[in-house]
């Protein structure tokens, strides 16, 4: 039997820096589902569109594992919501590819554009096809409406991914339910296996270094949030939250805001960072708002480890990675009670969830963790159990593999690299 799996992911490769433009949760979805499957013994080629001229065509990216940067449209960015015309060239390019690479024992698509490219390579080649969608466009209608900026014919083309995609992957009960109610999708067809995190990466500092190392005081209390400034993200809610923390509770705290699309926090390259200024001046807030701009994710367990709570408040969120790192860092979440959030942070016991869209609730939920310090410890102790338990990359995998096996109907055979990983 071949080895063989393409994972397609077209706007989100796993050479891109994470929290720049259009990158985030599924980059890392992609890239640790990618290496763990090398781990296990498969041969896996990642179809991404190929952004930069610089790029070659093919990367060795990890054992077993290459990223296969597709030339279609520009080599240059194109975002995400005008790449719809390019996917014909794209699914032309992976056909193709696939045809020279004897071909794949499954495709598991990532984004409903990948999904297109994963019908493509079944009709041509017979390939089986699953995909995780990652975000789905009704649910986003409902939150964004007119701001939402992909084409309308993104919904009937997951109406038609779901109806002969051979698989689907929901990220939470959340997304299975939505899948089921809005699009009909029939539910044994339907696996919940959430999103991980990475052990080698993330891991408890004690609050102290971390703060040294960063050059944060020592004794300010400080709210975090690392990942996409983009509106959809409910930082609007978190400068709020800040300015009534100060009005109503008198405590007087410091927000990071992680991420950009630029390495420095600049406002013509990332427009989020204009309006959260000017709310935070409104708010009376604006020396206590540090915009920290990208930041490599070796750094990243350490603005974790420093912070007080991690704060994450979207509007809606498919599953969130972030929240797993910040609990494996032994940092509570205060989270919006949506999507992923709500099955990840369990409330009152690793964190609070609030509603979204409430800068009042939540200012009230860190006033209460802020006054409390040992409620704090103990909430972050018992995120670091709960994610170590449930939500490692591994642990993910290996459920994945179990449910590609269900769609084949077969076995598939597995040839572990003798590397130490931790499970």
């Amino acid at each position: 039997m071949i080895r063989n799996i393409a994972l397609i992911s077209e706007h989100a490769s796993p050479l891109a820096a994470v929290g720049g433009i259009d990158a985030g949760g599924q980059n890392i979805y992609v890239a640790q589902i990618a290496r763990e499957l090398g781990r296990l013994g498969y041969n896996v080629d990642v179809f991404t569109r190929r952004d930069s001229d610089r790029l070659p065509e093919v990367v060795d990216y990890a054992p077993r594992v290459r990223v296969i940067n597709v030339q279609a449209g520009p080599a240059c960015y194109v975002r995400k919501e005008d790449m719809l015309p390019l996917m014909d060239d794209f699914a032309d390019y992976v056909c193709d590819f696939a045809h020279r690479a004897g071909g794949y024992l499954l495709s598991h698509a990532n984004f409903f554009m990948s999904g297109l490219v994963s019908l493509t390579l079944k009709e041509r080649l017979g390939t089986p096809c699953v995909i995780t969608f990652h975000a789905l466009g009704r649910v986003r209608r409902l939150h964004q409406r007119d701001a939402d900026q992909f084409p309308l014919e993104r919904l009937a083309i997951e109406d038609e991914i779901i109806a002969r995609a051979d698989g689907i992957i929901a990220e939470c009960p959340q997304d299975r339910s939505d899948l089921t109610s809005l699009y009909g999708a029939g539910s044994r067809r339907v696996a919940v296996i959430p999103c991980g995190f990475d052990r080698a990466e993330f891991w408890p500092i004690t609050k102290p270094f971390a703060r040294r190392a960063l050059r944060l005081p020592a004794n300010e209390p400080i709210l975090l949030n690392i990942g996409r400034l983009a509106p959809r993200k409910g930082l609007d809610n978190l400068v709020r939250g800040l300015g009534a923390l100060a009005r109503e509770h008198g405590i007087a705290a410091k927000l990071l805001l992680v991420g950009g699309n630029s390495d420095l926090p600049d406002p013509a390259l990332t427009p989020e960072i204009a309006r959260l200024q000017a709310i935070a001046e409104e708010e009376g807030v604006a020396p206590q708002v540090v915009f920290t701009g990208r930041r490599s994710r070796e750094f990243l367990k350490l603005y974790y480890s420093a912070a007080d709570i991690f704060a994450t408040t979207p509007w809606y969120e498919p599953f969130g990675i972030t929240p797993l790192e910040a609990m494996a860092c032994g940092t509570p979440v205060i989270g919006a009670d949506v999507g992923g959030i709500r099955f990840s942070v369990m409330d009152g016991v690793t964190g609070f969830l609030v509603p979204p869209n409430d800068p009042q609730a939540f200012a009230a939920r860190a006033a209460e963790l802020l006054r409390d310090p040992e409620r704090m410890k103990e909430m972050g102790r018992s995120g670091s159990q709960r994610v170590q338990a449930q939500f490692t990359w591994p642990k993910v995998t290996r459920a994945v593999c179990a449910f590609y096996e269900e769609v084949l109907g077969v076995r598939m055979p597995r040839r572990p690299i003798r590397v130490a990983v931790a499970a």
